[in-house]
């Protein structure tokens, strides 16, 4: 019988998507027009050996719309998507995109060393890798048995 870690935070995850998904799926049903509420980029977070790893989904975006900031052990990313506007002899039949400001907030771990973050804003996709301390990264240790 294999023994599996139970992941509290990977069950928190799952509930924060599915939440993600009704909220958007019941604020499709309001009447309001898409661009006047707020929105919230997806983001994926994985971790590896070295690093912690957040992409967040920004298509339409310009890179000197997006801000990424560290304060207080707090990754911040925060931008805008500007509605391009109603021009004379544009009427929309519909508008499902979202649009105005958004922002994203991430408790960072005390093991992340936030002097040697970096991030890359490619094909609408922002990444921001956050390395690791020296000293949070595993290692093994030999121990011989005598």
């Amino acid at each position: 019988m294999a023994i599996t870690k139970h992941d509290p935070i990977a069950d928190l995850m799952d509930f924060s998507t599915t939440f993600r998904a009704f909220q958007d799926t019941f604020n499709r049903l309001l009447s309001e027009p898409r661009s006047a509420r707020p929105w919230t980029p997806a983001v994926d977070i994985y971790e590896t050996d070295n690093d912690l790893v957040i992409k967040a989904d920004l298509p339409g975006l310009n890179m000197e719309d997006i801000h990424v900031d560290i304060e207080n052990g707090t990754l911040s990313l925060r931008g805008e998507r500007k509605f391009e506007g109603v021009d004379e002899g544009r009427g929309y039949h519909r508008i499902e995109r979202s649009y105005g400001s958004f922002a994203r907030y991430f408790t960072l771990p005390d093991t992340v060393d936030p002097d040697k973050v970096r991030a890359e804003y490619k094909n609408g996709v922002l990444t921001v890798t956050l390395p690791k301390k020296e000293i949070a990264k595993p290692r093994s240790i030999k121990v011989e048995v005598q």
